[in-house]
């Protein structure tokens, strides 16, 4: 028995890897996080799965899924949306895993970042301009960023910075910067949920 955390792509379900289409599509339990996941991707899972929205669970209710699959032999895909190396929250889930003795592998996704940059139809390096990408956030109630992290330091040096998690913030995104004494030019794609709105984006100059 094998959990396999796999990513998921940035919305759309023909951006899954290939490899990740493959193991979801041989998995007995799929847990996934339902405000993210679309519906066209879950329909990938086998005929009889067990699949759970994970998104009203604890971590504890999570792994006792897992526990509960584990007990039955059955392969777990644990979907997450873009590659889970970013904002994934699989590290506790991996931690709680090896106590166990539950076997677990990665499988890569489509990250936000680069699906947002094709979106654009645009490079993240630019010779002479950047060669350097910042992957970063913006502080939420909830997790706040660690000192030294702010945009303005992170952008002070030039670097193409992509954020995540941050089209809700856009216009504290650019009051930021503009504050900073920085002038990039924005580039704002959203991407969809399942439930949200359709893609939309928009490129501008930072105001003097």
């Amino acid at each position: 028995m094998t959990v396999y955390f796999i990513g998921a792509g940035p919305g759309a379900a023909d951006l899954i890897t290939v490899r990740g289409q493959r193991i979801l599509r041989q998995c007995s339990v799929c847990l996934y996080a339902g405000s993210i996941m679309p519906d066209d991707l879950l329909a990938e899972c086998p005929p009889g799965a067990r699949v759970v929205d994970t998104g009203p669970l604890t971590l504890d209710a999570i792994i006792e899924e897992i526990s509960a699959a584990d007990a039955e032999g059955l392969d777990v895909a644990r979907l997450h949306s873009g590659d889970p190396s970013l904002y994934s929250a699989v590290a506790e889930q991996c931690r709680r895993l090896d106590v166990l003795g539950i076997d677990h592998e990665i499988v890569p996704g489509v990250p936000a970042f680069a699906a947002a940059a094709a979106a654009l139809g645009t490079e993240l390096t630019v010779p002479g301009v950047a060669q350097t990408v910042t992957i970063t956030r913006v502080s939420t109630l909830s997790t706040a960023m660690p000192e030294g992290e702010d945009l303005r330091t992170l952008a002070a040096p030039g670097a193409t910075l992509a954020l995540h998690l941050a089209a809700a913030q856009i216009d504290t995104v650019a009051a930021d910067l503009v504050a900073g004494d920085i002038r990039p030019i924005l580039r704002s794609p959203w991407w969809p949920t399942p439930a949200g709105p359709p893609r939309r984006s928009c490129v501008a100059p930072l105001p003097t």
